[in-house]
């Protein structure tokens, strides 16, 4: 057929159907809308050809005056009908094309760049900042520098061993946590269509035989603790004291944390009402199990006073020197070397160890979740998932009667 003029093609924009503009099987398709002025009418451009017998159609872009002129979209028939000449179906050449494109782009994503976009997605869940800045730095540390760089595909079980093996045995809490935030990275790229196959950071079945189990490399260590029969006499004391040291140490004596978890205990994470302190899985230097499940805290009455005597200055339960910083992790250290320097603040966590195996009944995988340690039998630990909270509360209370010399 005849190919219209450019006049005659502008004229047809008020006429709804499919026209023939030519050259052979290019066509113009107006679609009428009553609630649309024509020159807002939907306009494209078509090619309808011949393939195996059975007609087909191309979409070749818009038409009109936000779309594609006239002479490129004849100059894309005659490309086309070029491709069906050498046997190959345009459409399917296309599809091809942009399959290919998506490949690339997916290939230019970087590890670091999906890291930050899970983080993105995910950060408005993470309640407690600490959390939030620990994801981004422990990345920054351990992982970008091995292949952050590098496209998402193209991280391999290789590569991910060589991330976690300086601090797999050094540092045994760390390395699980980042591994575990390469394998939810990695997974969340998958699903994204940045990469395809098995997650190289997984660990059961995997990872978990190149590496040893965590629990298996933690060292111990023992700190100087104080006999738990002259707590009582020591508590008397302390309590006599008014500085805001003194009323942390008396705190992390009651609840059998550590010294991090105390001088990072923030407001956010006290519920007065169900009598709970909650510590994120991110602060906690030892897990409950692989999970990293948030530790929850029993809070006894003796503990909650000393927090309602506290002053809401900061974010922080015990706020330091500087605005909204946090009490030095020395600061009840060396009050308590004042009057007992052969002791450590962390050995009151054995204090409580001690007196708890010699002095209740309570079974030990009671008094091991109550200072957050992992339970050692895995079938066991299958078991104990619901925190044993009720159990632990009443262990907690008799541990701050006896804190407070009654029998």
């Amino acid at each position: 057929m005849a190919e219209l003029t450019e006049k005659a093609v502008q004229k047809l924009m008020k006429k709804p159907g499919r026209h023939a503009v030519g050259p052979r099987g290019l066509y113009l398709q107006i679609t009428a809308s009553p609630a649309r002025e024509w020159k807002d009418w939907p306009k494209s451009w078509i090619f309808r050809y011949q393939r195996g017998g059975t007609s087909r159609h191309m979409g070749l872009g818009a038409a009109g005056r936000n779309g594609i002129p006239l002479k490129t979209a004849r100059d894309r028939v005659i490309e086309a009908r070029q491709l069906l000449s050498a046997g190959i179906d345009p459409v399917k050449q296309r599809e091809t094309e942009r399959a290919a494109a998506k490949i690339d782009r997916a290939k230019a994503v970087t590890f670091k760049h999906c890291a930050e976009s899970y983080i993105a997605h995910h950060q408005a869940t993470w309640k407690n900042p600490v959390h939030r800045k620990q994801w981004s730095s422990t990345l920054e540390t351990y992982v970008y520098n091995s292949f952050g760089s590098l496209p998402v595909s193209a991280v391999d079980t290789a590569m991910v061993i060589k991330a976690l093996d300086p601090i797999w045995t050094a540092k045994p809490e760390t390395a699980g946590r980042v591994r575990g935030r390469i394998e939810r990275i990695l997974d969340w790229a998958k699903v994204s269509g940045f990469r395809a196959g098995e997650n190289p950071a997984r660990w059961r079945g995997h990872l978990s035989e190149k590496f040893a189990k965590k629990r298996k490399l933690r060292k111990v260590k023992h700190h100087p603790a104080m006999p738990y029969a002259a707590l009582p006499t020591y508590m008397v004391a302390l309590r006599s004291k008014e500085s805001i040291s003194a009323r942390a140490l008396e705190f992390t004596i009651l609840t059998a944390v550590r010294t991090g978890d105390t001088i990072g205990g923030l407001w956010s994470e006290v519920d007065q009402d169900k009598k709970l302190w909650t510590i994120s899985a991110e602060r906690l230097k030892g897990q409950v199990d692989v999970r990293e499940d948030d530790h929850r805290v029993p809070l006894t009455e003796p503990a909650l006073k000393v927090l309602n005597a506290l002053h809401r200055e900061s974010d922080f339960l015990f706020p330091g020197a500087k605005e909204n910083k946090p009490l030095s992790n020395m600061a009840m250290l060396n009050l308590l070397k004042g009057s007992h320097p052969e002791f450590t603040v962390h050995g009151f966590r054995s204090t409580f160890r001690d007196w708890a195996a010699e002095e209740t009944d309570f079974p030990n995988h009671v008094v091991e979740m109550a200072l957050a340690h992992e339970i050692g039998n895995e079938v066991e630990a299958a078991y104990r998932r619901g925190e044993l909270l009720d159990k632990r509360r009443k262990l907690m209370e008799y541990w701050a009667a006896f804190c407070a010399g009654t029998p």
